[in-house]
């Protein structure tokens, strides 16, 4: 039975004009649809879009559609919205599921043995054994035993959020990742409890596993230990300088005090070095004191803050708590000390390698120095103290120093230093201190300025049309200059050099002296006194500025360590000898020399036997310097050996008048000097036929 036609909305009823049923008209029904799906109502073919729809019907859903279908072009490679969100939050719960998993099987490892660390062993230049330094000073406290006010201190220095954290910084993690990738050295930003978790489990190695561990082990740590028992734990193993690990041997380093006697204002001082004892101990130099006293200062301000202190009390501290002078172990007693501390410079001026690293020990560093040479130099400085010197008859004689370096020309390497009485007892490094003015041992510098300024004249191109070409000086003129500057530097006479300053430039004589090897900061003011010597270079420096006039013009900055090895590996930092470096013309070194000949010859006489019989090269302060300070320094083919005699008194900024100092014939003490260098030198030349 068939059912009747409903009539449609347009009013027909379903039937062709033939009267067929398009519903049941089979395949004539199918190839008028197949007509339909090719135009819209209008006649026209379908749209892009139409086609786009169609081809979906037909195809089917994809998963991820990417590429993306029915686009072309660019659009074709740009992920839709909802492929995005949907990748986002695959990767957020595959990292949330990766983190939860590692969190887990992390287990907190046992802490670090102190006795185990091993220590840093510094070596003669012949491979045997200087000293062994580094054995960790660390006295345990409860937490109780620390002051608030300290342990306020170091929360507002270091975590003021401390007590509410989860024990990890992101900010600070994901700057230091930055930075190792960069292959630069990571930056400060730990917490507390980060800092604690890698001085009690963790090397000290600047790498992304490391910073991977210490994220979870803290993490793991803040939830699984009381806050206190971290606190406890990071002020018991934390880095203070001066071989101190924990506050408890800071204070004994710093104030000689237990820990509990520390008052606020001390505190503040041990929460400031915990930035870095290279950069806040006040006592290493002045621009260190400024740097302490400024963070002390900001450590008070920063506890009102934090209120872990009253405005009242912050008040009652405005007197900086001066710490005691550094005591240097006995095992570094004599000159070892002054050795160490040289090596450590170096070190840490050629690589990342902090003081931090070398007191905790396993490092191998092999040295420059010669014992043989170390014992003679310091037997010289002594033989010539005891004989000469008498501060029980002459007040005078008293707070005399004496600073000497010995140099080997050919590479740069320094063999032996005189740094003082006693490392243990008189700390500063009077071998490798700035402040010593050099006077009249600065001339050869000025002499060899002028020298290359007149060839540099001579050699000028002619002048181009359009300027004035320069005046020509009379025949002979640079001659007679030489010739007064030679005489000047023989007889110590100030004036010709003076003029010489004015006339180059001081520029060009700062230029001269920096190229040979003095420090840039050791340079003095470009005033007319420039050129006499108001410029406080080191022992080691003067000495190796020398061997620019005995190597031909040819400088090389000083070291004082070959090698360092660490577990059995060498640190790779570039230590050892440096590539010579021309700083100033063969002529000019050769007419240098021959005015530093004839010094040499004038001081010292002439020599005793053969093994003195040997050429030297020798810059002087004379009697009519007035500095205070006397320099010998003598260059051999050999040796570059400088000799410094000055007076010093605690707690005096400036340097005490040498006049007087071993009676009226010392010549202001510049007759001391020369006698040193002659002792030592005849010690260790070897005799020649």
């Amino acid at each position: 039975m068939r059912l009747p036609h409903k009539r449609r909305a347009d009013g027909t009823d379903g039937t062709d004009a033939t009267g067929h049923d398009e519903r049941t008209a089979g395949p004539d029904r199918a190839d008028r649809t197949d007509r339909t799906d090719r135009t819209d109502r209008t006649g026209r073919p379908p749209g892009r879009a139409e086609r786009r729809r169609s081809a979906r019907r037909k195809v089917g859903r994809r998963l991820i559609d990417f590429p993306r279908r029915g686009r072309r072009g660019w659009r074709r490679w740009t992920p839709s919205w909802k492929l995005v969100c949907g990748l986002f939050l695959f990767f957020v719960a595959a990292l949330t599921g990766l983190f939860v998993t590692v969190y887990i099987q992390v287990e907190i490892p046992d802490p670090h043995d102190s006795a185990s660390r091993q220590a840093t062993v510094y070596y003669w230049a012949d491979g045997s054994r200087m000293v062994s330094v580094g054995n960790v000073n660390r006295q345990d406290v409860k937490l109780a035993q620390v002051p608030d006010s300290v342990q306020g201190a170091v929360i507002a220095a270091e975590n003021a959020d401390f007590y509410s954290d989860s024990g990890v910084s992101v900010t600070g993690i994901g700057r230091a990742a930055v930075n190792i990738f960069k292959g630069q050295e990571t930056q400060g930003g730990s917490t507390i409890t980060q800092q604690y978790v890698k001085n009690t489990y963790l090397s000290q190695d600047q790498t992304v596993t490391r910073k991977v561990k210490e994220l979870f082990l803290s993490l793991k740590v803040s939830n699984q230990r009381p806050k206190t028992e971290i606190l406890e734990g990071y002020l018991n193993t934390s880095w203070f300088g001066r071989d101190a690990y924990g506050v408890q041997a800071a204070a004994y380093a710093y104030y000689g005090i237990p820990a509990k006697d520390l008052n606020p204002s001390q505190g503040a001082l041990l929460a400031a070095v915990l930035k870095g004892a290279e950069s806040f101990d006040p006592s290493l130099s002045a621009d260190n004191h400024q740097r302490a006293a400024d963070r002390w200062s900001w450590i008070l301000d920063r506890q009102v803050t934090t209120g872990s202190m009253s405005a009242e009390e912050r008040a009652k501290y405005t007197q900086f708590p001066e710490p005691k002078p550094r005591v240097k172990p006995t095992s570094q007693a004599g000159q070892t000390g002054y050795l160490v501390d040289i090596a450590n410079k170096y070190i840490k001026s050629r690589s990342g390698i902090t003081d931090k690293d070398l007191a905790g020990g396993g490092y191998n560093v092999h040295t420059t120095f010669e014992k043989d040479k170390v014992l003679a130099l310091t037997k010289a400085v002594e033989q010539v103290r005891t004989e000469r010197l008498d501060p029980k008859k002459r007040p005078e004689d008293e707070y005399v120093q004496v600073g000497a370096a010995s140099i080997r020309p050919k590479d740069g390497a320094v063999v032996a230093v005189y740094g003082g009485s006693d490392a243990i007892e008189h700390f500063t490094n009077n071998a490798d201190t700035s402040g010593v003015p050099a006077a009249s041992a600065f001339k050869p510098f000025v002499y060899a300025a002028a020298l290359e300024e007149e060839s540099t004249g001579r050699n000028r191109p002619t002048a181009t049309a359009g300027t004035l070409p320069p005046r020509p000086e009379p025949a002979g003129a640079a001659s007679a200059s030489s010739a007064a500057l030679h005489a000047a530097l023989v007889n110590s006479d100030h004036t010709p050099f003076v003029e010489t300053g004015k006339k180059i430039g001081l520029k060009t004589v700062k230029e001269v002296a920096v190229a040979s090897g003095l420090r840039e900061e050791s340079m003095a003011k470009l005033e007319p006194t420039f050129s006499i010597g108001t410029s406080t270079p080191s022992a080691v420096r003067l000495a190796s500025a020398y061997t620019t006039f005995v190597n031909q013009g040819r400088a090389a900055d000083p070291y004082s360590v070959t090698k360092v090895e660490r577990g059995g590996v060498v640190v790779d930092a570039g230590f050892g000898p440096g590539k010579p470096r021309r700083a100033i013309s063969a002529d000019t070194a050769a007419a240098v020399s021959s005015a530093l000949r004839q010094v040499s010859w004038t001081t010292l006489g002439p020599p005793k036997d053969a093994r003195t019989f040997v050429p030297s090269w020798a810059g002087r302060t004379g009697p009519n310097d007035r500095m205070n300070s006397a320099w010998f320094i003598g260059a051999t083919p050999d040796l570059s050996t400088s000799v410094a005699m000055f007076r010093t008194k605690p707690d005096v900024p400036q340097l005490l008048p040498m006049q007087g100092v071993g009676g009226p014939d010392s010549e202001r003490g510049s007759a001391f000097p020369p006698l040193i260098w002659k002792a030592y030198n005849e010690a260790v030349t070897p005799a020649r036929p």
